[in-house]
C-alpha cells in the first residue's frame, strides 16, 4: 500500500475548489433533469456510472483492501447516500441558491461536530474563514431574490440535515486519510459510489429503472457521473490527504459561488450586487484556511489529535537532555582512549619436564600427563618425542632405539625396512 504523502496544501486546496466547483455545476443540472426522471433512478444511474468508470481505470484497484477499508468506504458511502438522496428529492422544493446555502451550512456544522465528538480546538483564523464563508452564502441568499420564490420548511430541514450528513462524511474521511497508514483514496473512493450505487438502485428497482431518453439528457447524466461524482469524489479524497477537515469544509462552501457563475454563464442571469460581495467573502474564506507548507495544527485537521507541545515543556527539555547525552556518548567513541592494560616484554622461564614432576605421582596431575603411557599425554612429552625421533634417524647402531619402540619393534628398524620396500617397489610414473 501506498504510505501517506506528505501535506501539500496549495495541491489539496486546489483539489477541494475543483471538487466545489464541479458539485455546483451539478445543482441546477440536477434541477433541470429530476423533472423529465425520478430522483432515485437518477441518483442510480449517475453514481454507478460513476464507479463503472473508475473502475474500467483502473481493473485491478480492489485487490488486497483489507477488511476495516470495505467497512468504512461503505459507511462513508452509506452516509453520502442518504445525504444526497434527501437533498436531491428537496430540490424540486427550493429555489438552487437557497439549497445551495442549506448545503453550505456544513462550514459552520463541521467544526461544531469536531469539537462535540473528536474534542478538537479550532484555530481562530479557520473561525474567520468559517464566519467569512456563512457571511457570503447569507449574502448570495438574501440578495438574489430567494424572496420571490415559495420555500418548503421540510424541504429547507431535509437539506440541513444533509448538509450534517456531509460534515460528518468529511471527518470520517479525514480521520481515514490522517490516522491510517496506506490509505488508498482511488480504492475507498470507488467503494464509496458503488455502495450509493447500490443503495440507490436497490431503491429505484421497486418501480422499475427509468433511463434518459434524450441525447441531451445522455450528455447532462455523463457530466453528473463522470465530472461531479467519479472525477469530484477523487478529488475530494486526494484532497483531504493535504487539507484537513474543518479547511476542507471552507474550501469546499464555494459551491454557492460557482453555482451563480454557471447561472450567469449559462442561464443568462444577471450580474448582481450578490455574485460580488459574497463572491468576495467566499474568496478572502478561502484565502484564511489554507494552511501553511508546513502543515496545519493537528487540531484543526478534525481527526482527534492532541497540538504539539510548548517549546518550553518538559517533554521538550527531556528530549533536549536525551539528544545532548548521545552527542556526548558519539564525541567519546571519536576519541581514541589510551589503553590502561600495558603489557611489558619478559622472557618466559624454561622449566625442565623433570622439575615439573611431583613428589607423590597421585596427589600430582602434571605428572600423570607426563608419564610415558598414560591416557593423557602433555605438550612437553609429545615435544620431547618428536625430538628424540628425529635424533634417532640419524643415529646408528644398537642406540638408535633408544627405547622408542612401535609395536614392539624398534622405530629404527620400522625406518629402515620402509625404505628397503620402497626401492624393490618398480617406479610405474616418473616422480614429479
Amino acid at each position: 500500500m501506498a504510505v501517506v504523502p506528505a501535506p501539500r496544501p496549495l495541491l489539496g486546496a486546489v483539489l477541494l475548489l475543483f471538487v466545489s466547483a464541479a458539485w455546483g455545476s451539478a445543482f441546477p443540472l440536477m434541477k433541470d433533469l429530476i423533472h423529465r426522471l425520478p430522483v432515485e433512478d437518477l441518483l442510480a444511474e449517475r453514481y454507478t456510472i460513476a464507479a463503472i468508470t473508475l473502475i474500467l481505470l483502473r481493473p485491478g484497484c480492489l485487490w488486497g483492501l483489507s477488511r476495516s477499508t470495505w467497512v468504512s468506504a461503505g459507511v462513508l458511502g452509506v452516509m453520502f447516500g442518504v445525504g444526497q438522496t434527501a437533498q436531491a428529492i428537496a430540490l424540486g422544493s427550493l429555489p438552487s441558491s437557497v439549497s445551495g446555502f442549506a448545503v453550505g451550512c456544513s462550514v459552520i456544522i463541521t467544526p461544531l461536530l469536531a469539537l462535540v465528538f473528536f474534542r478538537v480546538r479550532v484555530p481562530a483564523r479557520v473561525w474567520a474563514g468559517v464566519a467569512l464563508a456563512m457571511a457570503g452564502m447569507t449574502v448570495f441568499t438574501l440578495l438574489s431574490g430567494a424572496e420571490d420564490h415559495t420555500l418548503s420548511l421540510v424541504a429547507l430541514l431535509a437539506t440541513l440535515g444533509s448538509a450534517a450528513l456531509y460534515s460528518g462524511h468529511t471527518l470520517l474521511l479525514a480521520r481515514m486519510s490522517k490516522a491510517r497508514r496506506g490509505f488508498n483514496a482511488y480504492a475507498v473512493t470507488v467503494i464509496q459510489l458503488a455502495t450509493i450505487g447500490l443503495s440507490t438502485g436497490l431503491f429505484a428497482a421497486r418501480d422499475g429503472i427509468v433511463l434518459p431518453a434524450s441525447s441531451g439528457d445522455w450528455w447532462i447524466m455523463a457530466h453528473l457521473a463522470v465530472v461531479a461524482c467519479a472525477l469530484g469524489f477523487l478529488a475530494r479524497s486526494y484532497g483531504q490527504i493535504h487539507v484537513p477537515a474543518v479547511p476542507s469544509a471552507v474550501l469546499m462552501s464555494s459551491q454557492p459561488l460557482w453555482v451563480a457563475a454557471i447561472a450567469v454563464l449559462f442561464f443568462d442571469e444577471p450580474i448582481g450586487l450578490s455574485l460580488i460581495v459574497g463572491g468576495g467573502l467566499i474568496a478572502a474564506a478561502t484565502l484564511l484556511v489554507v494552511p501553511s507548507r508546513g502543515g496545519a495544527p493537528p487540531a484543526a485537521a478534525g481527526v482527534g489529535r492532541k497540538p504539539p507541545p510548548p517549546p518550553g515543556s518538559s517533554s521538550n527539555a527531556g528530549l533536549l537532555r536525551v539528544s545532548r547525552r548521545a552527542s556526548q556518548v558519539l564525541a567519546n567513541l571519536r576519541v581514541k582512549r589510551e589503553d590502561p592494560l600495558k603489557f611489558e616484554s619478559m622472557a618466559l622461564p624454561i622449566v625442565p619436564v623433570k622439575a615439573m614432576s611431583c613428589a607423590e605421582r597421585e596427589s600430582c596431575p602434571w605428572n600423570n600427563r607426563g608419564v610415558k603411557g598414560c591416557g593423557e599425554p602433555s605438550l612437553d612429552r609429545l615435544l620431547q618425542r618428536a625430538t628424540t625421533i628425529v635424533r634417532a634417524r640419524s643415529a646408528t647402531g644398537p642406540g638408535c632405539c633408544r627405547s622408542m619402540t612401535l609395536l614392539g619393534r624398534c622405530l629404527c628398524t620400522l625406518m629402515e625396512d620402509r625404505e628397503q620396500a620402497k626401492a624393490a617397489t618398480p617406479q610405474w610414473f616418473r616422480p614429479n
